[in-house]
């Protein structure tokens, strides 16, 4: 009886420790959630993903103006934009994707005078037009002073309605978008893929299907497996001191590019990729090859025509979780690309992954947090966009196997 009591005790300690060890698990990774979503669900938008990470700026002039607006206020501007009968130009009070205060066009009409501005810094006189979603830092006048962003855009508008001429308008894009950083990412998942996959399955073929069990093959097996728990920042300095030499000796790069970075992340890849390929393969019945076997077909026609399709869910499922891993990695692309966040993206120049972008962020000073956390949410999303994609994927091979 004080044996199955000690028992009883025993086993409530044990469920006790596991549900502990689950809570803490569970609250931990809730928190982190908390936290990223709390920070940037604020900023995400379609603009995010399709404007420049650079700002565009501009110094406006303007020519003796002849005739004014003559645009009344139109009745989608709300209360909170500021318009200027005479200049035909709205302006709101907004915060930029890291918090500070700006001043953005939200209208323009089309009789305005702003839409013949030239460009001050351009000797050329280049004419451009002010468009709704800029950004207005100050305007200048000749007889008082400027009108600056820090003072909102109620008295801009004002200083507007009581001049009849400007020096200069200071203006830029947006900026601070992340399109870049996504096409780079989207690059650099192509490559990787491009380089790791056809390597990674055919080793695993010739492993599993072709090489015969000895030292040799056992040997290699450890080697890979080994592999799969080297830090990816030792790949990073491997591809700085190889892979960037290598590609600019023989393509048009002349630094750290987003092909040296390719090429490191599926050195990195293909031990995952060997073994999950293999681990399919393994799990492909071995009757079925002694009845393509036995109906005339060689090994090679069974492999690939029989075994390989077999295993195609779980290659599938290989290549989209390596394709998650391609997402999230960034110590090793710091040293194999770079951390230049650029919006002209270029395979032979250098560039930042979403993930590299975040680390970016996370070092100025001071650290933009809410940005960062708003491109974790972006990238939490495609990670569970490819989870779902390899259930229905998987689940959908499967059907057709069986």
């Amino acid at each position: 009886m004080s044996m199955s009591n000690k028992r009883k005790k025993i086993d409530n300690i044990l469920q006790g420790i596991t549900y502990l060890a689950a809570s803490v698990a569970v609250v931990t990774l809730s928190l982190i959630f908390i936290f990223v979503f709390r920070n940037g669900a604020g900023l995400v938008n379609f603009g995010l993903i399709t404007n420049d990470y650079h700002a565009k700026y501009y110094n406006g002039g303007i020519e003796e103006v002849v005739s004014f607006s003559q645009t009344s206020k139109p009745d989608f501007l709300g209360d909170d934009d500021f318009y200027s009968e005479k200049w035909g130009i709205a302006l709101s009070d907004d915060l930029n994707r890291e918090g500070k205060q700006i001043i953005v066009v939200s209208y323009v009409a089309k009789d305005s005078p702003l839409n013949n501005m030239y460009d001050r810094n351009n000797q050329d006189n280049q004419y451009f037009n002010i468009e709704e979603g800029n950004i207005v830092t100050s305007i200048s006048f000749f007889d008082k002073n400027s009108a600056l962003s820090m003072f909102g855009a109620k008295n801009m508008i004002d200083e507007l309605d009581n001049s009849d001429m400007f020096r200069e308008i200071i203006f830029s894009s947006l900026g601070g978008g992340i399109r870049g950083s996504l096409i780079t990412t989207l690059y650099v998942i192509g490559l990787t893929l491009l380089f790791a996959l056809p390597i990674g399955i055919f080793t695993a073929i010739y492993l599993n299907e072709f090489a015969k069990k000895n030292r040799v093959t056992n040997t290699i097996r450890s080697m890979i497996e080994m592999l799969t728990g080297v830090p990816s920042i030792i790949f990073g300095l491997m591809g700085l001191a190889v892979f960037v030499p290598l590609t600019v000796k023989y393509t048009p790069a002349d630094s750290a590019n987003l092909l040296s970075g390719s090429l490191t992340l599926a050195v990195i890849l293909l031990p995952v990729i060997i073994r999950s390929t293999e681990e399919s393969l393994k799990v492909v019945p071995d009757d079925f090859r002694f009845a393509s076997l036995a109906l005339g077909a060689n090994s090679t026609q069974t492999t690939f025509k029989v075994v390989l399709p077999s295993s195609l869910p779980g290659i599938l499922t290989a290549t989209l979780l390596a394709i998650g891993r391609i997402i999230g990695e960034s110590a090793a692309l710091i040293f194999a690309i770079g951390t230049a966040v650029k919006d002209d993206v270029s395979i032979f120049g250098k560039s930042t992954t979403l993930a590299v972008n975040i680390w970016s962020l996370m070092t100025d000073e001071p650290a933009n947090i809410e940005l960062a956390s708003t491109i974790a949410i972006i990238i939490l999303m495609i990670v569970l966009i490819l989870n779902v994609a390899v259930k229905l994927l998987s689940r959908n091979f499967i059907k057709r196997f069986e």
